[in-house]
């Protein structure tokens, strides 16, 4: 079954940057899709950018020109390169691997997520 971790959550001043890494241990479907969520106090779980099978991202609006997915298949990680943070920013993000994404979350039984690590954008 795969599994997955996220690293490089921290806390940074409005402005600035972070890149969060997902490990992913286990076989991944070349025909699956991943992303990144966020969830932030009392909001819904939110897609931030979904990467699909054949590498075209799709971000949510409040991100796009912010933020950049990328994956490195060789070594089963995806990134989130964070920049020009804001405090509404601020959130748990969790990586999510599926045969099917959508805009909240799994599609399928099948998928999985990761643990989350907390993102905090403040002065």
């Amino acid at each position: 079954q795969v599994q997955l971790m996220e690293s490089g959550g921290g806390s940074v001043p409005p402005g600035g940057s972070l890149r969060l890494s997902c490990a992913a241990s286990g076989y991944i479907s070349s025909g699956w899709s991943m992303g990144w969520f966020r969830q932030a106090p009392g909001k819904e779980r939110e897609a931030v950018g979904i990467i699909d099978k054949d590498g075209d991202v799709a971000y949510a609006p409040a991100v796009k020109g912010r933020f950049t997915v990328s994956k490195d298949n060789a070594k089963n990680l995806m990134y989130l390169q964070m920049n020009d943070l804001k405090p509404e920013d601020t959130a748990i993000y969790y990586c999510a691997a599926d045969g099917y994404l959508t805009p909240y979350g799994l599609g399928t039984d099948q998928g999985t997520w990761g643990q989350g690590t907390q993102v905090t954008v403040s002065s």
